[in-house]
């Protein structure tokens, strides 16, 4: 298969790779691959990027005392271990009587130290393990639900001073508006956001709460559609639905896709 040709199998892979899930002879192809192909490159640089802003949002959390704990065991359990295996390289030589049983139990204390150790050992990997696997599974959710920007339009007023900056997340159908400026709409007025396709008349998108930040459902047809968006002034709650705009434009701009 070229993966060249398949965009999603190639976000798969970046994605996979820079969460460090992607290993042995797969994650060395994706390497090599990389080294010609700007396209990996870039994918794979976008996810490091994502994963990196994702990082920085959480907070630090100091590690369990049962982490500490085991690393002291684990410590204990060596220190141990040497201590045995020093004192039987110094041992004298075996009596005749009841050395031997004396050598055997040395023999066990420093088989049951290795065996110790050994256990030791093998539980705080499975816990490393188990505490590593939640660690992916919870970047892997929080990664799923990250929005999306697919597109991107900053609405300006005729002194062009941006006063609304709005994105559209494909997966959910939502525009997402955040006020920039400082226009506010008096209590019997609405802002309310139009579509601009071009050779037709305006298409209703919604109308703006007062929250600094408001989200609206949109088909993404209507944002393939239309190359601009508009903001009217509108009576309280907008116009009636199937009707036109009836206020003045006050703020206007390009509808931009973002690279892919």
């Amino acid at each position: 298969m070229n993966i060249h040709k398949n965009a999603s199998l190639v976000d798969q892979l970046a994605a996979s790779y820079a969460l460090g899930t992607l290993r042995g002879g797969a994650r060395r192809r994706f390497e090599t691959l990389a080294r010609d192909n700007a396209t990996l490159r870039a994918a794979a640089l976008i996810w490091q990027g994502r994963l990196a802003s994702v990082a920085e949002l959480q907070p630090e959390v100091a590690p369990s005392p049962a982490v500490w704990t085991r690393i002291e065991n684990l410590v204990h359990a060596e220190k141990q271990a040497q201590a045995m295996q020093a004192a039987r390289s110094q041992a004298a030589p075996v009596p005749a009587s009841g050395g031997w049983w004396a050598s055997l139990g040395l023999w066990r204390g420093a088989a049951a130290a290795g065996a110790f150790s050994t256990v030791v050992a093998v539980v705080t990997g499975l816990n490393f393990t188990k505490q590593l696997n939640g660690q992916v599974q919870e970047l892997s959710a929080r990664l799923s639900s990250t929005p999306v920007i697919e597109y991107v339009a900053v609405l300006a007023d005729d002194k062009a001073k941006a006063s609304i900056l709005v994105t559209f997340d494909p997966n959910t159908q939502k525009l997402m508006l955040k006020r920039v400026g400082d226009f506010r709409e008096q209590p019997d007025q609405s802002l309310e956001l139009w579509a601009l396709p071009p050779g037709a008349a305006p298409k209703s998108l919604g109308v703006l709460p007062g929250d600094a930040v408001a989200r609206l459902t949109a088909a993404g047809g209507d944002i393939q559609q239309s190359p601009a968006l508009a903001i009217t002034l509108e009576p309280k709650g907008g116009v009636p639905p199937g009707s036109g705009p009836t206020g003045p434009i006050l703020f206007k701009g390009a509808l931009i896709k973002t690279p892919e």
